[in-house]
This record gives structure tokens, sequence and C-alpha cells, in this order.
């Protein structure tokens, strides 16, 4: 991801969400694996046209990362937003043991020992799981994740909860059923 592809609000906008541009993945697959003889390979994003893109939210305490991340690193617009020693993609081995010293330092132990957010991928099922969590309807996840909405409740419908109270009220507010006639 470039620095262009990031839409930061100005520092005094009300609203400090900002928007995250996906044009490619770019997978880490092995030499061996690729055309190139590269480590990486660029694909198209997986449920898309060729060269369609897709936008994603990011929180506002991400906008201040990464508004800070930019202007600490002097970044310019067509710059690799992280970028590795030579300038790059980076590795996947630094992300990995950038990901490992972070749960290390933030969990207790018996959940760093545990598989829980093992992976860096496992953010993504964290982050889908919360948003269905938090009530945001499937379709709109499904975009912000670049998946079909089928795919969510296969994989995340027994992740829901917490949600049968909301809803039982939801439901009650719709009113109920007429009294029948003579009582009361």
């Amino acid at each position: 991801m470039r620095v262009h592809d990031v839409t930061l609000p100005g520092p005094g906008a009300e609203d400090q969400w900002c928007e995250l541009l996906i044009h490619t993945a770019t997978p880490e697959v092995g030499r061996q694996w690729t055309d190139t003889g590269e480590i990486h390979e660029e694909r198209d994003l997986k449920g898309r046209a060729e060269g369609e893109t897709r936008a994603a939210p990011g929180h506002p305490a991400l906008t201040r990362i990464l508004r800070r991340h930019i202007e600490d690193e002097r970044l310019k617009p067509g710059d690799l937003l992280f970028r590795g020693e030579t300038g790059g993609v980076l590795a996947g081995s630094v992300i990995r043991r950038a990901w490992r010293s972070a749960r290390k330092a933030v969990l207790p132990p018996h959940v760093f020992e545990s598989p829980t957010g093992r992976r860096v991928y496992d953010n993504r099922h964290t982050r889908l799981t919360k948003w269905l969590n938090d009530g945001i309807p499937p379709a709109q996840v499904a975009e912000w994740a670049g998946n079909s909405v089928p795919v969510l409740p296969a994989t995340y419908a027994r992740c829901v909860e917490g949600q049968l109270p909301d809803l039982k009220r939801r439901l009650e507010a719709a009113g109920d059923l007429p009294e029948p006639p003579g009582t009361g």
C-alpha cells in the first residue's frame, strides 16, 4: 500500500476515520512459485474484476498512527507506506517477528501461548467477527473485507454473539399482537 492509497482526514476534522484503498494483493509465495523469481507475487483482488479496487475504513486510532508514521518517515504520496530495508516490500519474516513481539508485550502469557492471534492473518478474522458482533450489516462487512456475503455466515456464524438482547428489543419495538376483543 502506498501513501496515496490512504485518505486521512484533516487533524481538526470532526470525523477522524481514514479510508484505505486496496488495489492488489502481494502475498509472499516464495521464489519457486512465481514466474518472475520474486518472493512476492502481485495479484488482482479476489472476487473482483481485473484492476478493481476496494475501500476499507480505518479507525481513528489508525488514522493517528498513520498520520504520525507518514510525518516521522517523511513519506511522499508514491512511497510504500511500510517498506523494507532496501525500500521494497517489507519482508514477511520482519512482519511476523514484529507481530510476535507485539503479542508478547500486550497479552497475558496464557493467551500469548494460545492460538489466539498467532498469525498476522488472524487479525482479519478478528476484525470481521467484531464487525458482525457490532451489528454491521453483512453486506457492508463483505464489501470492506472483499468477501461475498455467503462466505460470512459460512465462516463466522458461530462467532456472532451478544446480539440477542438487542434483537429482542427491536422485535418488541416493532409491536405486539393486538389484544383479543373483550380482554383487559
